[in-house]
């Protein structure tokens, strides 16, 4: 089984206390879910249409693994705590094996 990489991207950041909220409850639930976090940082280079913005891209052992992590009730309770502070897309991509 292939393993899997969810990446978030931010546009932009509206309150860097929800933010701060969403992170506490968030990383433990990333990290109990299988994640590991290879990278989380504004990027250093932004080519095309790219911004160059908060990237955090963070490792599972399988797409079901990342996608049961984003469901779940802890996860859940981090993304209602960021509550509109930030904007951004998380992706879940498989990996090439």
């Amino acid at each position: 089984m292939p393993k899997a990489y969810w990446i978030a991207t931010y546009r932009a950041v509206h309150d860097p206390a929800k933010m701060a909220k969403y992170a506490v409850l968030a990383v433990p639930a990333i990290t109990a879910g299988g994640g590991k976090f290879l990278a989380r940082s504004e990027a250093a280079h932004a080519y095309e249409a790219g911004l160059k913005a908060r990237t955090v891209l963070i490792e599972f052992p399988s797409v079901a693994a990342a996608a049961a992590t984003h469901d779940s009730p802890a996860y859940q309770d981090a993304l209602a705590a960021l509550d509109g502070g930030a904007e951004r897309e998380i992706r879940i991509v498989e990996a090439v094996e």
